[in-house]
């Protein structure tokens, strides 16, 4: 049942909704987390928990009942059919997770869950956000027929983000940005390493091919229109495209497929008042190198944490610093998926030098280090230690 007041309401119990959660129960600070799904998802888009989401998650105690469940992946490697252009180690990372989790979503979900249960907070459900209103004493929501008033409402609430509308926030990105993309998790016979995952570059697109627990692999394709539940005759077809010639995949048996849309944007600012932003409710873009939700659930910890620094007594102006703190950082996720596609699609002309290009990052080692830290979220860390007024966890990052 709903409360009538709150301190904290967040809207979205996705990952970035229940981390959010998490860190301020964890804080003391009395939160109220609705979703307007009755239950929560079981097959969902993110496959990858990298380096330094791993760590943020360690501060909560959420890190190694993930791990537990996760498989980890020694390598991301880039591919052209059979030729191998680069390989960029993990197990060489600054820090004590030198790999990249290989894991569902919906796991992820339930280990966050979890923990959130045993600081006693649950999910409250289905609660679906109609309006939103904020004067001199906070905010006061609509969930369905009924009213919640917070100090602080949080949108965790994805691409659709009710809050953000509802807020008047511009959700704005580079015309024609449109993307396509086909998702599923299949059991598949194939020559590839299950120690790694693989994108594999091609002018239609690229492929990613990762391993998740169970033998299972996620197939991630970007395509020029994807059907609706994507079938094994089309993710053969994709696989035959773009994927090994010599030693070609089979697919056995899919396990679960879908498709989505989206468009390169990012909210003009995430606050506004006491209406605050998070996750893809503030930036959405490809999800080539696998960086969204993890750049979502370092929003959650950042402003979780902030927010938490206010509530005991800290000034508003920390949450601007906060808001201030991770746009710029969601335009260079953004950006940074935007060159991987770039790199996939790039005119037959150019690809010897792309392929000169890959090769020679494959072969200096400061170089193949900055892709690595940058493909784990290392490379934010001392960044985001000194906001928080302390040394990087881990390890130094150079």
């Amino acid at each position: 049942m709903l409360p009538e007041r709150t301190d904290v309401l967040i809207i979205g119990a996705g990952p970035t909704g229940l981390t959010v959660a998490l860190t301020l129960a964890r804080r003391g600070v009395e939160v109220t987390l609705v979703d307007q799904r009755e239950e929560p998802a079981v097959t969902s888009r993110a496959a990858v928990v990298h380096a330094y989401t791993l760590e943020v998650l360690d501060r909560l105690g959420a890190g190694a009942p993930l791990v537990a469940r996760g498989l980890r992946s020694a390598r991301f490697s880039v591919r052209d059919r059979d030729r191998l252009l680069l390989t960029v180690p993990f197990d060489r990372l600054p820090s004590r997770h030198p790999y990249a989790l290989m894991v569902s979503q919906s796991v992820t979900e339930a280990v966050l869950t979890e923990r959130l249960a045993e600081v006693g907070v649950r999910v409250l459900r289905p609660y679906r956000l109609t309006g939103l209103h904020h004067d001199g004493g906070g905010v006061v929501a609509r969930l369905d027929d009924a009213t919640v008033r917070a100090r602080w409402v949080i949108g965790a609430d994805g691409i659709h983000s009710a809050v953000r509308e509802l807020a008047g926030i511009p959700f704005t990105g580079p015309a024609g940005s449109m993307e396509s993309f086909v998702l599923a998790d299949v059991r598949v016979d194939s020559a590839l390493p299950r120690d790694g995952a693989s994108i594999f570059l091609a002018r239609s697109g690229p492929l990613v091919w990762a391993p998740l627990p169970d033998g299972r692999v996620r197939l991630v394709a970007t395509v020029a229109e994807a059907p609706p539940e994507p079938d094994a005759d089309h993710l053969q077809r994709l696989l035959d495209e773009r994927g090994p010639v010599h030693r070609p995949d089979r697919i056995r048996e899919v396990l679960w497929s879908s498709r989505f849309r989206l468009h390169r944007r990012i909210a003009e600012t995430f606050r506004v008042g006491p209406v605050l932003l998070a996750g893809d409710s503030g930036h959405v873009h490809s999800p080539a190198g696998g960086q969204g939700m993890n750049l979502g659930i370092c929003d959650a910890v950042d402003l979780g944490e902030t927010l938490a620094d206010v509530l005991a007594g800290g000034p508003d102006q920390l949450l601007d610093e906060y808001a201030a703190r991770r746009h710029p950082l969601a335009h260079e996720v953004a950006g940074f998926a935007d060159r991987l596609t770039r790199l996939a699609t790039a005119p037959p002309i150019l690809r010897p030098a792309r392929d000169v290009l890959l090769r020679l990052v494959g072969v200096l080692p400061p170089a193949r280090r900055r892709v690595a830290l940058r493909l784990s979220g290392l490379a934010q860390r001392t960044t985001d230690a000194a906001a928080r007024g302390g040394p990087a966890p881990g390890g130094v990052v150079g």
